[in-house]
């Protein structure tokens, strides 16, 4: 079997490939964007918090409160939103309410504190927000990628590893598949 190696994406320390893309498993989140990629380091946080400033909400509304914000390309996972909203509870940016009626679900409200804490971090809220809500150029999340081209990029994917995980190709198929993605690829480059 032949590797290839792309120098054009090289690791950095963090294990994220130059272009910002994890590589590899466990990217977390739906559809193999991690909340690392779409937020940042910490950047969850603030979107929390201003989310639940601006309506307190239970931990289940705000990750799919988050996932429709980015046309469904992103929905981060409760493995990330919960010890999440625990640690700022724990920090005190956060009260927990308890509720009978639904569930036992928590209802997360933002305390004096939390207000203080987005107040003084009001650029980073701010930044953060504003990719969750479209980007700077209004073209969608993951630094400008509308979330239909995300989507379409995903299918490719999916559509290339399940064809070419199942019978091999033939070498007319072969010279197909290769003919379909060089065209898909100039007329990608004239856009």
């Amino acid at each position: 079997m032949r590797h290839f190696h792309f120098d054009h994406c090289h690791r950095t320390p963090r294990g994220e490939h130059e272009d910002g893309l994890s590589g590899g498993r466990g990217r977390g989140g739906r559809h193999g964007f991690g909340a690392g990629r779409v937020f940042g380091h910490g950047g969850l946080r603030f979107v929390l918090l201003q989310l639940i400033a601006d309506k307190p909400s239970h931990g289940y509304e705000l990750i799919k409160l988050i996932e429709e914000r980015l046309g469904g390309s992103y929905a981060p996972s409760p493995g990330v939103v919960y010890p999440t909203l625990t640690l700022l509870e724990e920090l005190g940016h956060l009260s927990v309410e308890s509720s009978a009626e639904g569930g036992g679900r928590k209802r997360y409200t933002l305390t004096d504190s939390g207000r203080e804490y987005l107040a003084a971090n009001r650029e980073t809220a701010e930044s953060m927000m504003e990719r969750l809500n479209g980007g700077v150029d209004g073209a969608g999340a993951r630094g400008g990628r509308p979330p239909q081209v995300t989507r379409a990029i995903e299918n490719l994917k999916l559509a290339m590893r399940l064809r070419l995980s199942g019978t091999p190709l033939t070498e007319q198929q072969a010279h197909e598949f290769a003919a379909v993605l060089d065209s898909a690829a100039q007329q990608i480059e004239r856009l």
